[in-house]
């Protein structure tokens, strides 16, 4: 873990956040949310709920999905975070999941968006060819308030199927 900065509270951690080694100064209790939107200025990550009921902070963790609302910043200190923001392609290509879901309609406000890319992301990644049951497993941790969820599952399926034809 980090080690406290200059005798004062802060704690200096490193991150390994989209592929870019990052550091930052945090308090001991700094949410991983709130130290990649406020401390790294990576603001794609929402904040909902704040008590990981809802998903909109879910960011990829050494590939896994976690609510970075309800995980302390130091906690990832040495660990690979994946955001909304790390998900395209070098080139700035949208990834597969990106494409379905812009492709299916698979948002309106985009408030939720950004938990359900990276959720969808590593279930596609667990799972390439998953059964409705376990879409809908896979993404019932994540909650919308608009779309009435068909076209985040047709954009689970869509996902599903441009990963196979780039196999």
């Amino acid at each position: 873990m980090g080690e406290p900065v200059g005798g004062g509270t802060d704690i200096a951690i490193t991150l390994t956040v989209n592929g870019v080694v990052r550091r930052a100064e945090v308090p001991g209790r700094r949410l991983l949310s709130d130290c990649l939107r406020h401390d790294l200025g990576l603001t794609g990550t929402h904040v909902g709920c704040e008590h990981g009921v809802c998903g909109c902070c879910t960011v990829l963790l050494d590939g896994e999905p976690v609510r970075s609302c309800l995980m302390f910043a130091v906690t990832a200190d040495g660990h690979a975070v994946t955001t909304v923001e790390g998900l395209a392609g070098p080139g700035g290509e949208l990834s597969p999941v990106q494409r379905a879901f812009a492709e299916c309609h698979g948002l309106q406000c985009g408030f939720c968006t950004p938990g359900f890319l990276c959720v969808v992301t590593a279930l596609l990644r667990e799972n390439p060819v998953p059964t409705e049951e376990e879409v809908l497993e896979g993404v019932s941790g994540n909650l919308c308030r608009c779309t009435g969820y068909q076209n985040i599952l047709r954009s689970v399926r869509r996902a599903a199927e441009i990963m196979a034809e780039e196999r």
